[in-house]
């Protein structure tokens, strides 16, 4: 809206003109000291340049850096992978006491136990059972921290990944990469903060929402990184323009921009564009380089499956998320299964089926991960997070498949300054429900931004009048997976 000036024939006033020139100015104080308290909520002592990814102290000492959080979307079977329960063969086809209906995600999901068709042994000095379906992951085991007491709200997918990436069920939250990277900015500043890796099946359901900055500002979503050809989209220069002649543009735009900032010091959505310019084209140069694996000897790329039909896709993305977190990029998202049913991690129509085509696509590059990042000495200071948005029923739906269970499931944690060779929480005899020491996303959350240097009381941005945080109003850390 804007009113007529009445010394100017019919030209407009906008609202920022006339509260700079109605009462001697003295709207400008009011609408300036508005403005910086918004853009300075959480960071102080920021120049109203100062890039929104500079690196920031955390809260205290942190244990770990950056974050790889390798997310089995679909929901893995707990019960076939890493919580061996031998009670499941003692009661296979019978009706289990535990079961709830309500807890069904399908109608067709029945009471009796199906036991788990494959192995289980305990591996390294720990004892930790692992199933055969993770031969590699096997030879970790000292280094995992398994939490096999995670619960969640909801038993459908879209809900259930929105809560285990941004803490809330409905679509639009901040994403914990957002908050990580907003807490702590990026220690390159020719690198995104966040970036996220799809399956090359496709992407899970909510899409963007599940690496969304939402209320914070857009410079900490996920960036979206490919497998092969260039990394970004539309991030190289266009055909036909020289080095030269891109640099002379971006001077050019970037003296218009800064000169336009000075007369109109308030608009830092300008400010914040011109540094999204200037980050693009170091990008240009840094974002190939650092997912070349051309680098890479042939020993390391055979370690992270590299070569094999079955790991080659996902073996690339782990290299190329250790390449970036050596590069100074804060959190990394490789989502492994896309699309739906089979596509995925969700074992409704087959559970051997599913199970044998995934887990050997992740094994060797997951183990290959943990132990590239422990012989380079980055593993202690580096988080990493496997699991799904729930796990699966117990019990049979139909004869062949699991349904989504959202009542127990289990995730687990390596490198960061967590105690490797562990085991936290349990579900009951039959894999279905938390029974000892529970963990909800809030507890999980609250641990990985402990982990990192930060309270997540205190990470906070405000939002329609309330300090809003990626734990809400719930959270505990979990001291006793902490080394």
């Amino acid at each position: 809206m804007s009113i007529l000036n009445p010394n100017a024939g019919d030209h407009f006033v906008s609202r920022r003109r006339l509260l700079q020139t109605a009462g001697a100015g003295f709207g400008t104080l009011a609408l300036h000291s508005l403005l910086a308290e918004e853009n300075t909520h959480g960071t102080e002592g920021e120049s109203d340049l100062t890039s929104p990814l500079h690196a920031k102290e955390p809260h205290f000492a942190a244990r770990a850096k950056s974050v790889i959080f390798i997310f089995a979307y679909g929901g893995p079977s707990q019960v076939d992978l890493l919580d061996y329960k031998p009670e499941l063969a003692k009661w296979h086809g019978k009706s289990i006491p535990v079961f709830n209906s309500e807890d069904a995600f399908n109608k067709n999901t029945k009471d009796t136990a199906m036991m788990s068709p494959y192995e289980f042994k305990q591996h390294g000095e720990s004892g930790l059972f692992i199933s055969e379906l993770f031969p590699h992951i096997a030879t970790c085991a000292d280094n995992l921290c398994v939490i096999n007491s995670m619960h969640c709200e909801s038993n459908n997918h879209a809900p259930a990944l929105f809560h285990m990436n941004t803490g809330f069920v409905l679509a639009g939250r901040p994403s914990m990469g957002s908050w990580v990277s907003y807490g702590l900015g990026s220690v390159s500043d020719s690198l995104p903060a966040f970036v996220v890796m799809w399956d090359h099946r496709g992407g899970p359901i909510g899409g963007s929402q599940n690496w969304t900055s939402g209320f914070l500002p857009a410079a900490f979503q996920g960036t979206q990184y490919r497998s092969h050809g260039d990394p970004i989209i539309d991030l190289a220069k266009p055909s036909g323009v020289s080095n030269e002649q891109q640099i002379l543009r971006r001077k050019i735009l970037e003296n218009l921009n800064r000169r336009h900032l000075e007369r109109n010091p308030l608009e830092q959505d300008l400010a914040a564009r011109i540094q999204s310019y200037e980050l693009a084209y170091r990008m240009q140069m840094a974002a190939p380089e650092a997912v070349d694996l051309s680098r890479e000897s042939q020993e390391t790329l055979e370690m992270y499956g590299i070569g094999r039909p079955i790991s080659t896709y996902f073996g690339r993305q782990c290299l190329m998320a250790r390449r970036l977190v050596e590069r100074g990029v804060r959190f990394v998202q490789i989502y492994s299964g896309g699309a739906d049913q089979q596509l995925s991690w969700d074992a409704h129509s087959g559970l051997q089926a599913n199970l044998e085509q995934h887990c050997p696509e992740v094994d060797q590059p997951v183990a290959g991960l943990i132990k590239d990042l422990e012989h380079r000495g980055l593993l202690d200071e580096t988080l990493i997070i496997w699991g799904g948005e729930f796990g699966r029923m117990p019990t049979n739906q139909g004869t062949i498949g699991r349904d989504h269970n959202p009542r127990g499931f289990t995730m687990f944690l390596a490198g960061g300054g967590v105690k490797g060779g562990t085991v936290y929480g349990k579900t009951d005899e039959f894999g279905y429900a938390a029974a000892e020491s529970p963990v909800s996303i809030h507890d999980l959350h609250a641990t990985c931004l402990h982990l990192l240097g930060m309270d997540h009381e205190q990470l906070t941005f405000h939002h329609r009048s309330r300090d809003m945080r990626l734990t809400d109003v719930a959270g505990n850390v979990i001291s006793e997976i902490i080394a």
